[in-house]
């Protein structure tokens, strides 16, 4: 393995770490009762920093860690959808940083991820959860997850991208 991979593979374990962290340890109190976490943040960074492949495995398997503490019926979604929100998160990112700008491409790029989150908690809940049409009632509850999952990303990355370790990944 080469220094390149063997560098991407560590910090995708980081990555997922930080998933895992984000998600459990960091709550903020939410206007729509309970609080949101921070998971979202660390998902969408690891798509941009790390790619679709490496990002997708390190916000799934990181998502689905915290899952499997606290609410395991829901490690197998999360695994899925975290995946696929951070696949999805990347290839939008890179396909549109050049044309439209960063800011841009996170904002579009994350708002894709996040309808991709809020659809998969929902479709889980309601068909392999058998929760039926109640599951509507964590819509919004998602939403304001996403969009604050979007604003600390950005403004993350945006610290980041200033650091000498983003200069390398």
């Amino acid at each position: 393995m080469n220094d390149a991979k063997f560098r991407r593979l560590v910090l995708a374990a980081l990555f997922a770490a930080l998933c895992t962290v984000m998600t459990m340890v960091i709550q903020v109190p939410s206007p729509m009762q309970g609080y949101v976490n921070l998971g979202d943040c660390a998902v969408l960074l690891s798509a941009w920093v790390l790619g679709p492949w490496y990002g997708g495995a390190a916000a799934g398997l990181g998502s689905m860690l915290a899952d499997l503490l606290s609410y395991p019926h829901y490690a197998p979604g999360t695994l899925v959808i975290k995946f696929t929100m951070a696949v999805a998160a990347a290839y939008l990112f890179e396909a549109m940083r050049k044309r439209s700008g960063k800011l841009a491409a996170q904002l579009m790029s994350g708002v894709a991820a996040e309808i991709i989150m809020v659809l998969g908690y929902f479709g889980y809940a309601s068909l392999l959860l058998g929760k039926g049409l109640a599951a509507a009632a964590s819509i919004p509850g998602n939403l304001v997850q996403g969009a604050f999952g979007i604003a600390a990303g950005i403004a993350v990355y945006a610290v980041l991208e200033r650091s000498r370790a983003m200069q390398h990944a």
